[in-house]
């Protein structure tokens, strides 16, 4: 009889397991429009794709799967908030993603940030992690900005550092802006909680992969902050009424599982700050 019991134990933790892997093949596709309150008149937008985490040590989606989910879709901008790999033997293999984000063409450039697994690469690894985002385009922000112009408007595109490892510098990320709409790329969004006198129309974050594995809470990511012990670990959610978003991520980590979240590709299509000398 025990026998028996532990066989039966036995399959449905393989069953349970395999589902859980297939979870991670479950790719959702959120697209999300947001109207800022600073915005003065909404004729314009800034369509965003927005990738994170993905963990390529651990990711389901292949680079040709990722063609096929975006090849009909027009972007302005590709943000990538952190966390693309943690082994150095793993840095070619971003290339092959990189390659399809850049055939994309999004009119307005890709813009990156570290996350803290990037930074278990040290030294020569960190560098060439950051030269093969380079190679393809990938403008990467360490506690910097970069303005462009879209129809005489200002949008300024702050990277903030990884919070989670102590790398972020709000003074510095924001010493070069100019008046206009701030979109913050950052790959931990627990920073959110340290901007009370840094202004953003929206921030774009990832880390905690929806919890993951989730019973039915991700009680396992209490250790990581307090925005993590509030359960706001995935989806849309405000600030002193300033709108940020954190992306369930592409890959896992750990065991190659999810179970009550799954893996996500994010469009954001963002108003506009139109100055006054723009309005008609």
């Amino acid at each position: 009889m025990m026998t028996f019991i532990l066989a039966i134990i036995v399959i449905l933790t393989i069953f349970l397991v395999y589902r859980a892997y297939k979870n991670t093949k479950d790719i959702t596709i959120n697209k999300i429009k947001i109207n800022s309150d600073h915005t003065l008149r909404t004729d314009h937008s800034l369509s965003i794709l927005h990738l994170s985490d993905m963990h390529l040590e651990n990711i389901s989606l292949s680079p040709k799967q990722l063609m096929e989910k975006l090849k009909d879709e027009y972007v302005d901008i590709i943000a990538l908030t952190g966390d693309f790999l943690d082994r150095k033997r793993t840095i070619p293999k971003l290339e092959a993603y990189l390659k399809v984000l850049q055939d994309i063409q999004p009119r307005y450039g890709i813009y990156a940030v570290f996350g803290n697994h990037d930074y278990v690469l040290k030294g020569n690894d960190l560098d060439k992690l950051k030269s093969l985002l380079e190679q393809y385009d990938c403008n990467v922000l360490q506690n910097a900005s970069e303005t462009i112009s879209i129809n005489g408007n200002v949008i300024n595109i702050i990277g903030i550092d990884d919070y989670s490892t102590n790398r972020s510098d709000l003074s510095l990320a924001f010493q070069n802006i100019q008046s206009g709409t701030n979109i913050v790329l950052t790959h931990d969004p627990t920073v959110v909680l340290e901007m009370d006198h840094y202004s953003f129309d929206y921030l774009m974050a990832g880390h905690f992969h929806g919890g993951q594995i989730c019973y039915p809470k991700a009680y396992h990511l209490v250790k990581m902050g307090k925005l993590a012990r509030k359960n706001v670990i995935k989806g849309l959610h405000k600030q002193n009424n300033m709108p940020f978003y954190i992306s369930e991520g592409l890959g896992q980590t750990g065991l190659n599982i999810r179970i009550g979240s799954r893996p996500e590709i994010t469009f954001h299509d963002i108003a506009i700050q139109t100055s006054k000398s723009n309005i008609i």
